[in-house]
């Protein structure tokens, strides 16, 4: 088969994904013009550049390990043939369609994120405090952490690992895009992860509209939290505390208005949780040792979004049970396309009886 087909009979497979976005990008850009939200290029060209300097770090960090590993006699032949060679070029072509998704998700959801009090109000605080506390027994779950975690160092620790997060969807992204990984997983895994943004992120944020602890009193003037806000700036005079510097700059956009790559207030659900989870489950069935070790990022990214003031304990909890059911509901879809698949294929080729699959 030569790589034309190769290339349209991956691409084929990855249609549910395609139309899956594109109808919820319809729907958020039809919400947004309802408002008087127009969309920009600005948010979509930054997210491009990010992405481009994460595809060029990564290229240099694993060309690097490639020539430590094998030792090539030529490593610029060696490096030519592994990044710019026919089968590299065949990759970077088949997964262009992937990375478009994604330069685009994040300024859509940016912007709906931003328009959340648009639609809804923010009410919702007061509901899953008390949910919170009737798990934790009466006290507020960063309270219940606070013995194990309320350390100055381990608080900058788990800041700085809330923060590297975002290399989930940018080199994360680019490996379940481009990385030779098993077909049907890479499907299920990015229409998951559409549907995440779109239905967790967009939908129930905006339902259920909440700013979270550390926005508590600055937004809505309740006092609730401003225990826990004191002990993380005091902690950030000791060892800075990166997400505060974030909480701040999202204080300042709220109040400005701003509507970029990145803006926006809200609590529930925690897409922080929602993604470290799907990654999670999609990295586990690559391999059980790397999946080990991101099981333990996402512990440790619901442990820091409530000791960090962003989320409630709830709003993690409520985030896995969708991406859980997203994930098998993605699952079925992509069953159910690959027979769609089969069976056009059968009709083509009566004597063809192998199933049909994407090919990488």
């Amino acid at each position: 088969m030569d790589t034309r087909d190769t290339i349209l009979r991956r691409w084929s497979g990855e249609i549910p994904v395609f139309v899956a976005t594109l109808a919820l990008f319809a729907l958020c850009a039809a919400l947004l013009a309802s408002r008087g939200i127009v969309l920009d290029a600005g948010p979509v060209l930054a997210n491009a550049h990010i992405y481009l300097f994460s595809i060029v770090a990564w290229v240099a960090v694993d060309a690097a390990c490639y020539l430590a590993r094998h030792r090539p006699q030529e490593p610029f032949a060696a490096l030519h043939r592994r990044y710019a060679g026919p089968a590299a070029i065949r990759r970077w072509i088949a997964g262009a369609p992937l990375l478009a998704l994604c330069i685009l998700l994040m300024p859509f959801f940016s912007k709906m994120k931003a328009a959340i009090p648009l639609f809804n109000a923010y009410t919702w605080d007061a509901t899953f405090i008390a949910w919170d506390r009737a798990i934790f027994f009466g006290y507020d779950a960063w309270q219940v952490l606070q013995p194990l975690f309320g350390y100055p160092p381990v608080t900058a620790l788990l800041g700085l690992l809330y923060q590297l997060w975002f290399l989930l969807l940018y080199v994360g992204c680019l490996y379940m895009a481009f990385a030779a990984i098993d077909p049907g997983l890479r499907r299920r895994f990015f229409l998951s992860y559409t549907l995440s943004w779109s239905v967790i992120g967009g939908g129930a944020a905006t339902l259920l509209a909440s700013v979270g602890p550390c926005f508590l009193g600055p937004l809505l003037g309740d006092p609730a939290f401003d225990a826990q806000m004191a002990y993380l700036h005091a902690a950030d005079a000791q060892i800075p505390v990166m997400p505060l510097a974030v909480q701040q700059m999202l204080l300042d956009w709220h109040h400005n208005d701003a509507n970029g790559l990145g803006s926006g207030i809200t609590a529930m659900p925690s897409m922080h949780v929602a993604i470290a989870f799907l990654f999670w489950l999609a990295v586990r069935r690559i391999s059980p040792r790397a999946g080990r070790w991101m099981f333990a990022f996402f512990v440790l990214t619901w442990i820091g979004s409530v000791h960090l003031a962003y989320h409630y304990a709830v709003d993690g909890l409520v985030s896995v049970v969708l991406v859980a059911a997203l994930w098998r509901i993605s699952g079925a879809a992509i069953a159910w396309w690959d027979n769609r698949l089969a069976h056009t294929a059968r009709q083509i080729h009566p004597a063809l009886r192998t199933k049909t699959v994407p090919a990488e």
